[in-house]
């Protein structure tokens, strides 16, 4: 019967409740414990269990870990530039200037989000004083190379300029029309955060215009510049910051550029300095709207409010 079940229950509790004072008399319990329930310390989960061996009580606690809670990261791969840019400053105020928690938080974003572009151009037209593009290539936040191809230009080529780009008339051999090889890159382009050395250049040979608020220039950068003991409106040179910076040289030689060297120059440029680059970006950005869930016009609350009451509800309730 339940009763007679009610009654074995309180029988063993009372007995569990005796053994229990015995061992915190001898100091093998903890009075703050509570044996046979289960309890979290530390993240972890002690499965308390008496047993009697030889006549004595002894006590076993199994640790089993709890399970990490995951978070989801609080940035999407669709995130915004602005987005991001203030994502960096508010981590930043958290961490009292802790980088670690941005880079963490950046890692879902840069495989897809983050590309560094550089072009190789020969001339054409009159004199050849047209600038065509004749090589691309990208690569991704690591600096892997994800797209590398010689372009052949839409008008006849008339100055190679080997010394500086590199290409000579064998590579033409293999390139893809300008057409292509645009559409391909572009591709590419879309909704990236885009790192290049003047990169208007690449942008003018590709016939492209990519957003600002997306584009991160390392020759207009005044965190570099400063970082390598420059003027902020000094001119200064891919090479000459890979130098100062990096500690490594490029374009040395009479072979020309290497598009793909640069394009990884300037990613590791910006990684060294994207923390307190994306900081003062934030702070540059124009302040947003406020939000229609936080605008006070919009507030709900606001209609608990008397003068939204109706007339006869008002009075029936004086």
């Amino acid at each position: 019967s339940l009763q007679g079940r009610s009654k074995k229950r309180s029988r063993k509790h009372q007995r569990f409740m005796e053994r229990r004072a015995v061992l915190e008399q001898k100091g093998l319990l903890s009075p703050h414990r509570h044996l046979g329930s289960r309890t979290t310390e530390s993240g972890l989960e002690a499965h308390t269990t008496l047993t009697k061996a030889n006549g004595t009580v002894a006590l076993h606690c199994d640790k089993v870990p709890k399970p990490k809670r995951v978070e989801s990261a609080s940035l999407s791969p669709s995130a915004s530039p602005d987005s991001i840019a203030r994502h960096h400053s508010v981590l930043l105020s958290q961490g009292n200037g802790s980088s670690k928690k941005v880079r963490t938080s950046s890692l879902v974003l840069r495989p897809g989000k983050y590309v560094a572009i550089d072009c190789e151009m020969v001339g054409t037209g009159p004199q050849g004083r047209l600038s065509e593009l004749a090589r691309c290539s990208v690569v991704n936040y690591e600096g892997d190379v994800i797209y590398d191809k010689y372009v052949r230009p839409e008008l006849p080529i008339v100055d190679y300029r080997t010394r500086w780009s590199g290409i000579t008339k064998q590579h033409m051999k293999n390139a893809i029309p300008f057409t292509a090889a645009q559409a391909e890159i572009l591709k590419i382009l879309k909704d990236k955060i885009v790192v290049g050395h003047a990169i208007h250049n690449d942008f003018q040979a590709l016939k492209y215009f990519h957003p600002k608020d997306r584009t991160r220039d390392t020759s207009q950068s005044p965190v570099l510049k400063k970082r390598a003991g420059l003027p902020v409106r000094a001119n200064v040179s891919l090479k000459n910051l890979a130098r100062y910076l990096l500690h490594k040289k490029i374009q040395v030689g009479c072979k020309g550029h290497s598009s793909v060297e640069d394009a990884q120059t300037a990613m590791e440029l910006y990684r060294l300095v994207e923390v307190q680059w994306e900081k003062e970006l934030a702070h540059s950005l124009p302040p947003r709207p406020p939000s229609p869930v936080t605008d006070p016009a919009a507030d709900s609350s606001q209609y608990l409010d008397d003068q939204y009451w109706p007339t006869d509800l008002m009075a029936s309730s004086l």
